[in-house]
């Protein structure tokens, strides 16, 4: 479902607690590969109506991005299976996973193991605030801790500045991580210009997501669409 690529493909994130139909809609007239649903911490309890409603609008995949072992629904088309390996909080680390694999297992999604690690962004993140660990700083760190995901069989890596990060990943880590790993690499947090796209682009991951800016301003999505 998510596998290397020649060119980059864009992902649009959507928070169940902040939905906008229109944003969706939008998305049928862009390249859009797929759409991850969920978030750090939803107060509305509305991800399954979330996943629903987007499916009864597009054919575009979707796939949950949960923030904790509740975000499961078997309408969806996938599932990452989120490890936080750039934190030491064995929470987010496997015992998440635990009590959410049996539910997993039974709504039958098709699991993508994904390594998650968290990049400074300039500002503490939700992501920083809920597992309670640290991002990573630096750049050797970051680069030996994708390594280590892949050697221990995940599918994705996934570098993340933090949702609203004042600073996106700079192209110097981004080319780094992807000339050390052979899997699909997935970045995201803090693009919120056409400007940011373009730079991020130049490093060529596999993968971009945008979220908190589509749900700030939903006509960022047209007016990126010409690089997809």
């Amino acid at each position: 479902m998510l596998n290397k690529t020649l060119q980059t493909k864009l992902i649009v994130l959507i928070d169940p607690d902040k939905y906008n139909q229109d944003l969706v809609r939008l998305a049928n007239d862009t390249n859009v590969y797929c759409i991850f649903v969920g978030g750090s911490v939803l107060n509305k309890n509305t991800l399954e109506k979330t996943v629903k409603s987007i499916k009864s609008i597009t054919t575009i995949p979707v796939i949950i991005f949960p923030g904790d072992e509740t975000q499961i629904s078997k309408y969806a088309d996938g599932i990452l299976i989120l490890s936080l390996l750039s934190g030491r909080n064995a929470e987010y680390l496997i015992g998440k996973h635990v009590k959410a694999a049996v539910k997993i297992k039974k709504s039958k999604l098709k699991a993508i193991s994904t390594g998650y690690i968290l990049v400074d962004g300039g500002k503490k993140s939700t992501t920083q605030k809920v597992t309670k660990s640290k991002p990573l700083t630096d750049k050797k760190e970051i680069i030996n801790t994708a390594i280590a995901g892949e050697l221990l069989g995940k599918q994705l890596i996934y570098l993340e500045a933090g949702s609203g990060a004042s600073q996106t990943l700079t192209n110097s880590v981004i080319k780094a991580v992807k000339q050390h790993i052979s899997i699909p690499l997935i970045v995201g947090g803090g693009i919120d210009s056409e400007e940011k796209v373009k730079k991020i682009l130049l490093s060529k991951p596999d993968y971009l997501v945008i979220g908190n800016a589509f749900e700030k301003n939903p006509n960022l999505l047209t007016r990126i669409k010409p690089f997809f």
